[in-house]
């Protein structure tokens, strides 16, 4: 199964269609609909569902990353999924980009809408997260206040996939010495301040293919702007307390990493590999690719992304009976 991926040029996801064309194309419908958070934000959201006669084999809540947003490339990931059969979701990230004055707030976003959109389904379908880069941190954050708090934050996912999880930030991109120690002040005195200087854009480290880093940079809500101090410093927060509790996972999981990540430190989620309780743990590091897997040639897109289809049809198929 083709990736969407394919039919982007570097200007549009849909390339030469119309959005409603592209649907069409792929059998996937298309809604959205805003909805209101606990902090009085309206947001806006929408999702993709295989249309019939194909049959819903499970839920995918999917969260995005740093300077992702759910109608660029994501979107085009959502569709893929639904394509496979599955119901899709992302839920936008709003604060996120600036996650001042914590992170908590973004995870009871996604754990009380995430809910509401799995509760939309029959309750037997089996429900996965799918998450990038930093929101790999966010939703291995979910799952660990579902082992805190058990029913009162939901049932269980059946799995998680994390591609280019934020388990860690590579050395190669934090800020450079001395800078890195002085975010703790930064973030206090003046935390809108967008001091922090990245070694390379986001872009330019994270998309291996020249057109494709450009489609990124085409995104309209796409921010270039330098990190702001407190998003820095709360990233690195959230970071260490990730890390502080990998032995605590204990939900099946596939980990997909580009093995020249720049970004997201391959090594942060290797730890997470070992040192995880999971009994179901799979992690596939892909040699020579980059931070956004999605940015890679076409046929190294269809290997990664067909692994995560397989995965998730697997785990869909085991939680209706037998093993995966």
């Amino acid at each position: 199964m083709v990736h969407p991926i394919t039919e982007a040029n570097e200007t549009s996801p849909f390339g030469t269609l119309t959005a409603e064309q592209f649907y069409a194309r792929h059998a996937v419908a298309h809604a959205s609909d805003h909805i209101t958070n606990s902090r009085g934000l309206r947001l806006f959201t929408q999702s993709w569902t295989p249309l019939p006669p194909a049959k819903i084999a499970g839920v995918i809540c999917v969260v995005h990353g740093y300077s992702g947003e759910s109608s660029w490339f994501v979107q085009l990931t959502a569709v893929h999924l639904a394509k496979a059969g599955f119901a899709v979701w992302p839920w936008i990230l709003r604060g996120a980009s600036a996650p001042y004055p914590g992170h908590q707030p973004v995870v009871d976003d996604c754990i009380a809408f995430f809910n509401s959109f799995r509760d939309a389904h029959p309750p037997s379908l089996p429900s996965f997260l799918y998450a990038e880069s930093l929101g790999g941190a966010i939703a291995l954050l979910i799952t660990l206040r579902q082992h805190d708090d058990g029913a009162a934050a939901g049932k269980p996912y059946d799995g998680v996939v994390l591609n280019g999880a934020m388990c860690g930030i590579s050395d190669k991109f934090k800020p450079p010495w001395p800078l890195e120690h002085f975010l703790a002040a930064a973030a206090a005195l003046i935390p809108t301040w967008r001091v922090v200087p990245t070694r390379g854009s986001i872009p330019d480290v994270s998309f291996k293919l020249e057109w494709k880093r450009r489609l990124a940079l085409a995104s309209p809500r796409r921010s270039v702007a330098r990190p702001r101090a407190s998003t820095a410093q709360e990233l690195l927060r959230i970071c260490r307390e990730v890390q502080g509790r990998f032995a605590e996972v204990d939900i099946p999981f596939l980990i997909i990493h580009g093995g020249d990540d720049v970004v997201c430190d391959p090594a942060c989620a290797e730890e997470l590999y070992r040192r995880a309780a999971s009994k179901d743990k799979t992690m596939k590091v892909y040699p020579g690719m980059w931070h956004q897997l999605i940015g890679e040639a076409d046929a190294d897109v269809e290997v990664v992304f067909g692994d995560v289809v397989d995965w998730l049809k697997s785990r869909a198929a085991g939680s209706r009976g037998g093993e995966p």
